[in-house]
């Protein structure tokens, strides 16, 4: 699926009138302000349920409201279609019509899919699988395990359909395992009983996050194959499930039950989940120097859609800010092999991007241009 339309209410500083998009690339120009983040961070919310940027609703809902809408119309993509837009008119012709609305006030949401109200983010997420590759994202690589987690999780949940619902599941029993952790004296009886849940459900996210991060890991390895990257053949990487897993979960749980009542949470299972990075034994954050670090982040996002493309998932690529992060090699390697995987794209920059200069010397992919100027989004010919 391909975002083809996109209309905000109060979001930002956005206008609120429809604007129609390309299935395949957008590159977007503004000044800092301007609103060309707030675009992406508008889309961003139907494939996300959320901000990239900040952590709470109200930052986004314009002063003096307290609602926000966010509506998109999609297309079949251009995996599956012949890269014709549909008309801005023509609702009817949409594939899927995602709607997110936040009051802020209330702290209600309320999400639909063509038209019929649904309770999880999950549903509009299904539908529009975003990435996004800003300033943040590296921190896939210098920040902790629960950045990497995150990011393993995006595919996990694309690619296994229960693993959303299992791991909620797994989330609630750690807490209630936390809490029972805390109260001093343990009942027994009572811990065992969520030990059982627990190690039940861990295995089962394990098991996913296990056949998801080897298709990951395999699309990764042959892209960095093709790069010229000096460190490529010393970087090692795997995935740690949260415990050894030579042992049973509920082994390791009573071996360390004086351990984990000591410290009142939850020490050993997938909560604890991370893929290793290494170079010589050392994290690479040690060992690469920030532009390495920002060639590995973006070949592992690029892996990401890879493990979605057969699956006939076309994924929405979400590059804020690229001029700053990345220089014109880098930019170009990006674009090229977006162009490959038949992503949809959004580029936002605040020198604008033309397509010479993100494809030179070659023929480019379908594409439309717009500038942004206080909040309003006028496309360019």
């Amino acid at each position: 699926m391909a975002l083809i339309t996109l209309q905000t209410e109060h979001f930002r500083n956005l206008a609120a009138k429809p604007v129609t998009f390309s299935p395949a690339f957008n590159l977007i120009c503004g000044a800092n302000g301007s609103g060309k983040t707030s675009l992406l961070e508008a889309i961003g919310y139907l494939g996300l349920g959320r901000s990239f940027r900040v952590s709470r609703h109200q930052a986004v809902v314009q002063h003096q409201q307290q609602r926000f809408t966010v509506f998109g119309g999609l297309d079949a993509g251009t995996l599956n279609s012949s890269l014709k837009t549909i008309p801005e008119a023509d609702a009817s012709s949409y594939a899927h019509r995602l709607g997110i609305s936040r009051d802020v006030g209330l702290k209600e949401t309320i999400l639909r899919v063509d038209g019929e109200a649904v309770r999880n983010l999950s549903a509009l997420a299904r539908h529009l699988p975003v990435l996004v590759i800003d300033p943040g994202v590296f921190d896939i690589v210098a920040g902790g395990p629960g950045k990497r987690r995150q990011f393993l999780d995006w595919s996990v949940f694309h690619v296994e359909p229960s693993f959303g619902g299992a791991w909620q599941k797994c989330q609630r029993v750690i807490s209630q395992r936390n809490q029972t952790l805390r109260n001093g004296r343990i009942d027994e009886s009572l811990m065992r009983a969520w030990d059982a849940q627990y190690d039940l459900l861990s295995n089962r996210v394990t098991d996913d996050r296990l056949a998801a991060f080897a298709l990951f890991k395999e699309a990764f390895w042959l892209l960095l194959g093709e790069t010229d990257a000096t460190w490529a053949n010393q970087l090692k990487m795997e995935f740690y499930p949260g415990w050894d897993h030579a042992q049973p979960l509920a082994d390791v749980l009573i071996n360390h039950r004086d351990q984990e009542r000591r410290m009142g949470h939850t020490l050993y299972g997938p909560n604890r989940a991370d893929i290793r990075l290494k170079i010589q034994g050392r994290p690479v954050a040690e060992i690469l120097s920030r532009g390495q670090q920002k060639t590995l982040v973006i070949l592992m996002k690029i892996a990401q859609g890879m493990v979605l493309r057969p699956l006939g998932k076309q994924v929405t690529f979400l590059l804020d800010d690229i001029n700053a992060e990345l220089d014109s090699r880098h930019r170009q390697m990006l674009a090229e092999k977006l162009r490959s995987l038949q992503c949809q794209v959004f580029i936002s920059s605040i020198e604008k991007q033309t397509p010479d200069t993100l494809w030179p010397g070659t023929t480019t992919p379908d594409f439309r241009m717009f500038h942004v100027e206080h909040g309003q989004v006028t496309e360019e010919h």
